[in-house]
């Protein structure tokens, strides 16, 4: 689950990771009001007013500005809320604005000189470690650094058996090229970090970028947290942090169903009951000549009622031109599924959306009795180099 990046600073804020004072608004009243309650407490006199959207690149698109004047908060603010905030995380049709993150300033001047770096957690599945993956290089796109400057990138494996051990944290401070306060700041800001990580249950932990202050401190300046969905149940005070506003309509109606469902940018619609037969089936389409417009997995408990919903969801889109079902019937029952897509048909009107139908398993002669007596628009394919001929054939 993706969290917003003033809700990602609040949890690393609880387990002693350094961040900005910052304040969420939804209106420009609010946002000055949060400035001067800032400057209250930090002694600043400039603020950062940053759009709150589950994507990156928000200064590229306009969502982050620095104010230096209460008037320039107010005016910042008063344009970035309400704005369809456009990057290159969030495809053309953007993503609106609806709060903004007031922060203290942290390019202050001091002693020494504002560094920015970049930090990130995630597990690497090649090896089954946690791996901190950081560069000297932060603020810019990390993929960009990697292309360009591949050295830049520096990794460092945890086994999960003994945990991250102090020389570590040592070695990626002294990898920033880091000495004196600002090393020692360092090693602590990682060590915090890293606990935070396992404490919430974090799939990702991104810092960019992480800040070495003028003063030597180190700052999480910006923050993107997501949390593994498996373990919100040990989280429910992260779990009321879900901002529907951030997701996909469709796949919000799925998950009311227990339906695992990604919309894509296809032509062909999909149903399917297994993560792995759902992933060959993706692979079908594409030999087909379509593209597939959804990630349907309708489980391995489903009933007619499930199956009817999933068809509801998949033909809301557009795009889709054709729909391929593809069950496996183990523990689901075919003429479930069958019964489903005749009452989904019916009550939906469906009669312009060609259906491509490939059953087997449990109960599969009553399923395709079903079907073939409902006199609908189904194509039926018993292998699935059928299914690639019909799907060819009806949308081309």
């Amino acid at each position: 689950m993706n969290i917003h990046e003033y809700q990602g600073k609040s949890l690393l804020k609880k387990m002693n990771v350094l961040v900005p004072e910052g304040i969420v608004a939804d209106s420009p009243e609010k946002a000055v009001e949060a400035a001067i309650e800032i400057q209250r407490h930090k002694c600043t006199n400039r603020w950062a007013i940053k759009a709150q959207i589950h994507a990156g690149g928000r200064g590229k698109g306009g969502g982050v500005k620095i104010a230096k004047t209460l008037e320039e908060v107010r005016e910042f603010a008063s344009q970035i809320l309400g704005m369809q905030l456009v990057t290159p995380q969030t495809g053309p049709k953007g993503k609106k604005v609806r709060m903004v993150l007031v922060e203290q300033n942290i390019y202050y001047k001091g002693k020494s000189e504002t560094l920015e770096f970049y930090m990130s957690i995630m597990l690497n599945r090649a090896s089954g470690k946690d791996m901190i993956m950081y560069s000297p290089k932060g603020g810019m796109d990390i993929e960009k650094v990697a292309n360009e400057s591949p050295e830049e990138i520096f990794r460092e494996e945890i086994d999960p058996r003994i945990g991250l051990k102090p020389f570590q944290c040592r070695k990626i401070a002294f990898n920033l090229n880091l000495s004196g306060i600002a090393f020692v700041n360092m090693v602590k800001f990682i060590k915090y970090l890293y606990d935070a990580y396992l404490e919430y249950d974090a799939s990702l932990f991104e810092i960019n970028p992480v800040i070495k202050a003028a003063d030597d401190k180190i700052f999480a300046a910006d923050t993107k947290v997501v949390i593994d969905n498996n373990a919100l149940y040990r989280h429910r005070e992260i779990e009321v942090m879900r901002d529907l506003y951030e997701e996909d309509p469709s796949e919000v109606e799925a998950g009311k169903f227990d339906l695992n469902y990604i919309k894509l940018d296809g032509n062909v619609g999909c149903m399917v009951n297994g993560a792995g037969l759902a992933m060959a089936t993706m692979d079908v389409i594409k030999l087909s000549g379509g593209n597939p417009a959804n990630f349907l997995d309708i489980g391995g408990a489903a009933d007619s009622k499930r199956v009817e919903e999933g068809f509801r969801i998949i033909m809301k889109d557009t795009n889709v031109k054709a729909i391929f079902v593809n069950i496996f019937g183990g523990i689901v029952r075919v003429d479930e599924v069958a019964q489903g897509i005749v009452d989904a048909c019916k009550n939906l009107g469906n009669n312009h959306v060609p259906i491509i139908v490939r059953l087997q398993g449990t109960n599969v002669d009553t399923g395709n009795k079903i079907l073939n007596e409902s006199k609908l628009r189904v194509h039926s394919a018993d292998r699935l180099d059928d299914a690639v001929k019909i799907i060819s054939e009806v949308i081309n």
